[in-house]
């Protein structure tokens, strides 16, 4: 069965910064690529990134570019999101999905997520 924890999430004040981590278990986590998507009071799920396997190729929404980094250590089959410079519309829900996750049609595995708020 496949499981994703999410955790790190909290209050933050705008301008600061949180690290995610997802731990993965019941798949290979190390051939899987994997996202972090975001959703938002009253809002649809919201791609943020993704990373490859080995972690050598990653993407960013462009509302997160140059703030937020994703990395993964396949050896703790552990997905982190740094993310620095927080905005107050950063506020939401950040799940981690197995694959390369666009939309939320595309979300097969998904953890139960964890809240970010940014406010001051």
């Amino acid at each position: 069965e496949v499981q994703l924890v999410e955790s790190g999430g909290g209050l933050v004040q705008p301008g600061g910064s949180l690290t995610l981590s997802c731990v993965a278990s019941g798949f290979t986590f190390s051939v899987n690529e994997m996202s972090w998507v975001r959703q938002a009071p009253g809002k649809d799920i919201e791609w943020v990134s993704i990373i490859s396997t080995t972690g050598d190729y990653t993407d960013y929404a462009d509302s997160v570019k140059g703030r937020f980094t994703i990395s993964r250590d396949n050896a703790k089959r552990t997905l982190y999101l740094q993310m620095n410079t927080l905005k107050t519309e950063d506020t939401a829900v950040y799940f981690c999905a197995t694959g390369r996750v666009y939309s939320a049609s595309q979300i097969r595995n998904r953890g139960q997520g964890t809240q970010v708020t940014v406010s001051s």
